[in-house]
C-alpha cells in the first residue's frame, strides 16, 4: 500500500515543522522510496528527520519543474543521499522569470542552484524529454501534452542567448504517476500545463485506470473566476476518489474544491502523513 508524507508545504499546525513556499513529498510504495520535488530550502531535510523520513533509502528523486521552490533542497539530498538519481526534464534549467503588473519581473524564479550544487547534481540527475517508466507500475510522464482549454492563465519568460526575453512554454513541468490496486495516484507539482492537462497526461500512460488520489499544486491563486470555475467543474466530471489541492492553488480554490468535494478533499499541509485509500 502506498504511503506518502508532506515534508515541504506553504503551510502547517504540527508542533515542531516548518512551512515555506514550496512542496516536497516523500513517496512509498511496495518496492520503491521517492522524493517528489526538494522545497526551497533544506526545510525538507529537517521535517523529515522529525517525521521519521531516512532519505538515504530514497530509490529515486523527481522534479516536477525547474523552478526554485520545487529543486532548492536536492543539492542537499544528494549529499544526504549517495546513491539516487534525480529524474529532471532537459529545458528545466531556464531562467524562468514571472509577470507582474504586466512587466516581466526581475527576479529569477528558476533553479538557483550555485556553482557547487550544479557541479553535484550534475553526476546524479537523468534527463527526461517524453514518459519514463521507471517500473510498470510507476511513470515520469516527461512533457505534460497540453489539454485544449485548459491553458494556463499565468506566463514566465526567460532570456536567449542574445538576451530576449522568450515566454517559457513549461515544457520542463512533469508528473508523477503511480498505479496501486486502488488506482492510480497523481503528483503534480505546480501544474503549469494546467491540472486537467496532468489528469489526461496520467490516464494516457495507464489507459482504463481510475486516478484514486491527485496530489496538485494548481495554480489557480491568480486565476480569474471563470478559469477557476471551469477547472473545478472538469474535475468534478472526472470523478477522481480524492483530491488533496496544494501549494500554489491558493485559498480561494482550495475553499471551492472543497465546498464542491466536500471529505473527498484534503487539505494537506507539511507534517501530514497518508496511507493509501480505498473509496
Amino acid at each position: 500500500m502506498i504511503k506518502f508524507q508532506f515534508l515541504t508545504e506553504n503551510k502547517t499546525e504540527h508542533e515542531g515543522i516548518l512551512a515555506e513556499h514550496g512542496l516536497s513529498i516523500h513517496i512509498e510504495t511496495e518496492d520503491k522510496r521517492i522524493l517528489f520535488d526538494s522545497g526551497a530550502s533544506d526545510i525538507f531535510a529537517y521535517n523529515g528527520e522529525r517525521m521519521g523520513v531516512d532519505l538515504k533509502k530514497v530509490d529515486f528523486g523527481v522534479v516536477s519543474h525547474g523552478h526554485y521552490d520545487h529543486t532548492g533542497g536536492f543539492p542537499l539530498f544528494c549529499r544526504i543521499n549517495s546513491h539516487a538519481p534525480v529524474y529532471i526534464h532537459r529545458n528545466a534549467f531556464r531562467s524562468s522569470h514571472g509577470v507582474s503588473d504586466g512587466k516581466i519581473e526581475e527576479s529569477m524564479c528558476g533553479i538557483r542552484w550555485n556553482t557547487e550544487q550544479k557541479d553535484l547534481m550534475r553526476e546524479r540527475m537523468v534527463m527526461t524529454d517524453g514518459p519514463v517508466f521507471i517500473t510498470d507500475n510507476i511513470a515520469i510522464s516527461g512533457t505534460i501534452p497540453f489539454e485544449k482549454g485548459f491553458e494556463p492563465s499565468e506566463k514566465f519568460y526567460y532570456y536567449n542567448l542574445d538576451g530576449k526575453p522568450v515566454e517559457d512554454d513549461m515544457s520542463h513541468e512533469q508528473c508523477l504517476v503511480i498505479r496501486e490496486d486502488d488506482g492510480l495516484y497523481v503528483f503534480s507539482g505546480c501544474s503549469h500545463r494546467g491540472v486537467i492537462s496532468a489528469v489526461t497526461c496520467a490516464r494516457s500512460l495507464f489507459p482504463g485506470e481510475r486516478i484514486n488520489t491527485l496530489v496538485a499544486g494548481m495554480h489557480l491563486y491568480g486565476a480569474d473566476k471563470e478559469t477557476a470555475e471551469a477547472v473545478i467543474r472538469r474535475l468534478m466530471e472526472e470523478d477522481v476518489d480524492r483530491i488533496m489541492p496544494v501549494h500554489c492553488t491558493g485559498m480561494n480554490a482550495i475553499c471551492r474544491l472543497k465546498e464542491e468535494f466536500g471529505d473527498r478533499c484534503i487539505i494537506a499541509q507539511a507534517g501530514d502523513r497518508f496511507d493509501g485509500y480505498q473509496k
